[in-house]
């Protein structure tokens, strides 16, 4: 069985499409209690896009397989749509979702603690409660940690004023409020990392997103965009959309042309660049450096890279067998670090797990990416890949999928916008949903 979509050329409208319609037929029959066998025991670090997917299918894929989630917390807010709380027409409480339907519907069991070890070899994980599961099979989804340190200045403290936002909630509301407390005619600074890290797209989406809101509400200000690379995802379709939308109230300042910021001074609200440039802001938003999630790390599960090694059919760990990694912590090729690649990743471990349960064989895997992004409320570009496991890894399918045309009209633009709203409906509601 493949997990995903095998598929030389495919619309945006009819992939989003058809991946909602494909997660829908995967559904199965509520969960009810009875007395039954365990087969085996399945432990899940992490309840966001890749752990809970993953929690999710094995329970649909085999009944008899008990999985437990591990999550401290009761609920899960979404990086994406983030950006929109930002802009001022989503809210918090839109894009944090429970794990009710998991529980009730699914039969996952959800332990609210968090994960403090993983003993790989003896099979088990012990917990911040003084608790230890063992398992038969364990993922481990636990997304991204920040490099502290790797911009001088900036540490845990220091993001308590200067936010981050790049796990939504508390940073998102912080940094909401720093830009209405901002005086018209003041500048919004943004600090991008190099990649890899988590979101391609998503500073330059943020970056929209406040225009959008200061274009509304204080007209004057501006927003200087300082990144540690050259390119960008997305970027002619994002500068297109500034220049008509926004005209010169954002620049970006590429690696080459000193872009790269090493300092922060966080009281006097300024950053050094690599060249000794410095730059002050009234609001700064700094996306420090990443790497793969504490737990990950600490539990030998990551490379010197800071990221997790995987085998690119089933997502184990190429340290640790019976570990798999999903999500933004793994080396997944060229697949981004994104929901819906968690998603996808999620859906395929699971099989794998699954298949190796019962003995069965694995087919290869296709795995799939969309990723929408608003340059307005009502102005949205994407872009979708498929991709396929060859000799070089995952690799993105030739002719398969493909980014919003740079020249399309206003109502194409328009429509995008829609499919984003319904892209993450049909996500969440899939994954945290009945």
């Amino acid at each position: 069985m493949k997990i995903g979509f095998a598929m030389k050329t495919i619309s945006r409208r009819s992939f989003a499409k058809a991946a909602g319609t494909t997660a829908a037929a995967l559904v199965a029959a509520p969960y009810v209690v009875h007395a039954q066998a365990v087969k085996a025991r399945v432990v899940v670090i992490g309840g966001g896009f890749g752990g809970a997917t993953a929690a999710k299918y094995v329970r649909q894929f085999d009944r008899e397989v008990e999985v437990t989630l591990v999550e401290p917390s009761a609920t899960f807010t979404t990086c994406p749509f983030s950006n929109y709380v930002l802009a001022g027409f989503k809210t918090l409480k839109y894009i944090t979702h429970d794990y009710k339907a998991l529980t009730a519907v699914h039969g996952v069991k959800h332990v609210q603690s968090a994960a403090q070890s993983i003993d790989a070899a003896g099979k088990s994980v012990r917990l911040a409660n003084g608790d230890t599961l063992r398992f038969d099979k364990l993922v481990v989804s636990p997304g991204i940690d920040f490099r502290w340190g790797a911009v001088k200045g900036y540490d845990e403290a220091a993001a308590e004023k200067i936010p981050h936002a790049w796990r939504a909630g508390p940073q998102t509301e912080l940094l909401r409020k720093q830009l209405e407390a901002m005086p018209d005619g003041g500048t919004v600074l943004m600090v991008v990392p190099a990649n890899p890290f988590r979101c391609p797209p998503g500073p330059y989406e943020r970056a929209s997103m406040i225009a959008f809101y200061l274009k509304a509400n204080k007209p004057k200000s501006k927003i200087l965009i300082l990144d540690a690379k050259d390119m960008f995802s997305k970027q002619g379709l994002f500068q297109d959309g500034w220049k008509a939308l926004y005209g010169d109230m954002i620049t970006w300042v590429p690696l080459k042309d000193d872009g790269k910021v090493v300092e922060i001074d966080v009281n006097a609200k300024e950053v050094t660049t690599e060249f000794g440039k410095k730059h002050k802001a009234d609001v700064i938003n700094l996306i420090p450096p990443q790497w793969a999630g504490a737990i990950a790390r600490t539990g030998g599960l990551a490379s010197d890279s800071g990221w997790c090694p995987v085998n690119p059919t089933s997502f184990e760990s190429t340290l640790h067998k019976d570990v798999h990694i999903i999500g933004d912590a793994c080396i997944a090729g060229a697949m981004p670090k994104s929901g819906f690649a968690a998603n996808s990743q999620g859906k395929v471990a699971a099989m794998s797990i699954v298949n190796a349960i019962n003995n069965r064989p694995m087919a290869p895997p296709t795995y799939v990416n969309t990723c929408y992004s608003l340059v307005s409320r009502e102005y949205g570009i994407s872009v979708a890949d498929v991709y396929r496991v060859t000799d070089q890894g995952i690799v993105a399918v030739q002719g398969a999928g493909g980014v919003s045309p740079r020249d399309a009209a206003p109502s194409v633009r328009f429509q995008e916008a829609q499919y984003a709203e319904g892209w993450y409906a049909s996500m969440t509601q899939e994954i945290w949903g009945s």
